[in-house]
């Protein structure tokens, strides 16, 4: 098993690639998948946090001074400044300045540490983002929903994010206590095995969140092209402008999860706590927007590999 999950470590982006063709290319599976991708989620984050550790992680959590600056400036500066831009600009009340918003309002996605062990970055970072973002996160989206404007339920989203941040923190606290129980001080093998595992996992769940994609490419594969890039430019824009101005700041040694903190959200909270009509216009973009972060690792190893 352990020569398994090293083998998985050591073709991460082949697997990645994999799970990409299955989801569009098999959407029988995929859709029979997609009803289950939170219990997927939440095995995801029980295995990366196994393979972080809790110390790595508390480490990672015990420096608020920036991290907490860091979190509320992607979740809250940066959406609203989005805002005043596309206001400038006439795009305002369109659903690709509705998509925009909403990506750049959501915390970081949770498997993000999959994405940071596969690019050679911290993944215990990446766990206290994505901790971090969705504990604050019905506090930073209520401005931002004004700014907007969308007809919510504050409370009803409120705990929507909450019920998420329990099931993060229930994941992690599993994944830290059998870590500590069953394997304390890992070598080398084991720890690639560990990689391979959070990789395996990660791959498997693309299958099921390309389910709305792979008809919508049959269907009208214009349409979904567009809005492909619009969602590669916003995710790939954010990560390579995120990293090259804080790779010489004093924040270099954190530039790469930053970078992937601000470029793959989970703009998928929106789906069950905005209405129907509201997100209807944009369900397209959601689809897309898995494209760029599951890409992320075979399209930019050269730009984080400035990270150090």
């Amino acid at each position: 098993m352990i020569g398994a999950f090293g083998l998985c470590a050591s073709y991460s982006r082949s697997l990645l690639i994999l799970g990409l063709l299955a989801g569009v290319g098999l959407p029988g599976l995929a859709a029979a998948m997609a009803p289950w991708l939170p219990e997927m989620v939440a095995i995801l984050l029980v295995v990366t946090a196994f393979r972080i550790g809790h110390r790595a992680a508390f480490g990672a959590l015990s420096d608020l001074r920036w991290s907490l600056p860091a979190v509320l400036i992607l979740q809250l500066a940066l959406p609203l400044a989005l805002v005043a831009v596309l206001n400038g600009v006439g795009l305002a009340g369109t659903p690709l300045a509705l998509a925009l918003v909403l990506a750049c309002a959501a915390p970081t996605i949770s498997g993000g540490a999959s994405l940071a062990i596969i690019l050679r970055q911290d993944p215990a970072r990446m766990m206290q983002f994505l901790i971090l973002g969705t504990a604050i996160f019905p506090l930073t989206i209520v401005p931002v929903l004004m700014a907007i404007p969308v007809a919510v339920d504050i409370g009803f989203l409120a705990n929507i994010a909450l019920r998420a941040l329990v099931i993060i923190l229930g994941a992690a606290a599993l994944g830290f206590a059998l870590r500590h129980w069953t394997l304390r001080t890992p070598d080398a093998r084991q720890i690639k095995a560990m990689d391979g595992a959070s990789i395996l996992f990660f791959a498997i769940i693309v299958v099921g969140l390309m389910a709305a994609l792979g008809p919508m490419l049959r269907s009208d594969p214009a349409t979904a092209l567009l809005w492909a890039l619009a969602a590669f430019a916003l995710s790939f824009g954010l990560q390579a402008m995120t990293l090259l101005l804080l790779r010489r700041s004093a924040l270099a040694p954190v530039s790469g999860p930053l970078a992937l903190a601000a470029g793959n959200r989970n703009i998928a909270l929106f789906l069950v706590s905005l209405p129907t009509e509201v997100m209807a216009p944009v369900m397209i973009f959601v689809a897309c927007w898995q494209l760029p972060m599951y890409l992320t690792p075979i399209l930019l190893p050269r730009l984080y590999r400035l990270a150090g």
